[in-house]
């Protein structure tokens, strides 16, 4: 892992904090004396730890590789959904995430994007990492600095948490509920250091996954500075999330519905404001504000996922949903009002250099034509809603579980009669729910892998030029996991690659 370039806290970290900045400067350098000058002076307050987290959040929105397509979490969201069934590209564009949705990326050792989530959520675990060992002994003179070591120490396990729940889900193969999971994983890497590790099980994952999931809940509370930070609901929201995947569904229910407290499910005319309000959605439980001086034009995720900025990608290649998932609810649901079947789009009088197709989405609307900013969402109550009802119908008890499904399904849509199919079908109802809930939000692929389900996009709108015939995939195809990076093999001789 030596020659994957990890991201180095730089001496500019510090100085973001002497000078008042609200988040810290990271990049990625090779080791140093000056990065471990910066390192001993990022550890000399409770200010400069928690600094060292703000830069960890920025990162999540921030441009990786100086790859414009690679801007943190967002464009990994994005390369989620581009995998699978849901989002629909109606032409190649200017060609940004076209090999992704040609399932090429993943089958190329070598290519960027099979690279990128590898040394983003890596290079973020270090710095959890550091934050972890170095936090206690970092001076606390006072309680308001003690709590804020207990604060970031917790951030950086909730951190260590999602990144290893990302990477084993992306580069190992899945989770089977029951079984011993013995399948290859990733390496577990607890300490900041360069030495050669193999790979994990992905039971072995998992395992630490929920003991960093444990830590952090010791350690925060609901005060945060933003939501871009975590606190103890995201934290149980994560838990629910994972559970999820893991097939533990009684822990997947009741972390679901204690982690949605407080947050409300947003009203129709909030719903389709443009996803973009994430300090005033209520429902919005975690996520990115992108701070206009820190936004970076061309690498936003609105810069490819809203509608109305005007860049290359958004006026050739606007994004589309699939259409058998838009024609399986009615008009009377305020998530079909997100998508315009004529793709005219006559309420954001898009100027005429804009191409129009069928189902394209206007969910996510930028700052304006002129900036790309989004915000970006990480998690919200929604998601929570449908964990428990799906938990509670795996489990058994349908009754409970339709009493959840039917508080949020009509909120969404007032005439929704409640839920009246049972067993396997109204699973499905649950799941296509959250297809349409989650269009555009990275859940599409690992959804799909979760549950064990092959691609389909046959039948719908999908283009068989842009995605170069690759219109269906089984279920047991190799490419479901992405290959180790050719860096990582090179580096490290104890890492096996994964079959292709």
């Amino acid at each position: 892992m030596k020659n994957i370039r990890k991201q180095y806290i730089k001496w500019a970290v510090v100085l973001s904090v002497f000078t008042g900045m609200v988040s810290c400067q990271s990049d990625y350098l090779e080791t140093d004396p000056t990065t471990a000058a910066s390192e001993e002076a990022a550890y000399s307050s409770a200010a400069n730890l928690m600094a060292i987290i703000n830069g960890m959040h920025r990162d999540m929105y921030y441009r990786q590789n100086d790859s414009q397509g690679q801007n943190g979490q967002g464009g990994i969201m994005i390369m989620m959904d581009a995998l699978a069934d849901d989002l629909v590209f109606p032409s190649t564009g200017n060609g940004w995430y076209i090999s992704t949705v040609r399932w090429q990326d993943q089958v190329n050792d070598n290519a960027s994007n099979d690279f990128y989530p590898y040394q983003f959520y890596y290079a973020l675990i270090r710095n959890a990492n550091l934050v972890i060992a170095n936090g206690p002994s970092v001076p606390a003179p006072n309680a308001a600095d003690a709590a804020t070591i207990k604060m970031a120490i917790g951030e950086a396990y909730a951190f260590r948490a999602f990144c290893y729940y990302m990477l084993v889900q992306i580069y190992g193969k899945r989770y089977v509920p029951g079984a011993n999971n013995s399948q290859l994983g990733v390496p577990i890497r607890l300490v900041a250091n360069e030495v050669p590790l193999a790979r994990n099980t992905v039971e072995e994952v998992y395992t630490q996954i929920n003991k960093d999931l444990d830590e952090a809940s010791a350690r925060l509370t609901g005060t945060r500075a933003t939501k871009s930070h975590f606190n103890d609901k995201v934290v149980l929201g994560l838990r629910a999330r994972i559970a999820l995947t893991q097939g533990n569904y009684a822990v997947a229910a009741t972390a679901a519905k204690s982690a949605r407290v407080g947050f409300p499910l947003m009203d129709n005319a909030t719903y389709t404001a443009g996803f973009n309000n994430l300090a005033g959605n209520n429902e919005w439980m975690w996520g990115a504000t992108i701070i206009a001086d820190q936004g970076d034009t061309f690498s936003n995720f609105g810069a490819y996922m809203s509608r109305n900025f005007n860049s290359t990608n958004i006026r050739q290649a606007p994004k589309a949903i699939n259409s058998k998932l838009f024609l399986l609810f009615p008009s009377t649901d305020v998530r079909t009002k997100n998508f315009d079947p004529s793709g005219a789009h006559t309420a954001l009088a898009l100027p005429s250099t804009y191409a129009k197709f069928p189902y394209t989405s206007q969910k996510f609307l930028s700052a304006s034509q002129a900036d790309s900013r989004v915000d970006v969402p990480y998690m919200r109550a929604a998601e929570m809603y449908l964990i428990e009802a799906e938990a509670l119908a795996r489990s058994g008890n349908e009754a409970d579980s339709k009493v959840v499904f039917d508080e949020f399904a009509k909120n969404r849509n007032t005439a929704y009669p409640g839920a009246s199919s049972t067993g396997a079908a109204y699973i499905t109802e649950i799941l296509n729910s959250r297809r349409l809930e989650f269009w555009g939000e990275g859940f599409r692929f690992l959804d799909l892998k979760r549950l064990n389900q092959g691609l389909d996009r046959t039948g719908a709108n999908h283009s068989s030029v842009v995605t170069n015939n690759v219109m269906t995939a089984a279920n047991t195809d190799l490419r479901w996991e992405f290959l180790i990076p050719r860096t990582e093999i090179n580096a490290n001789p104890l890492i096996v690659q994964n079959p292709l």
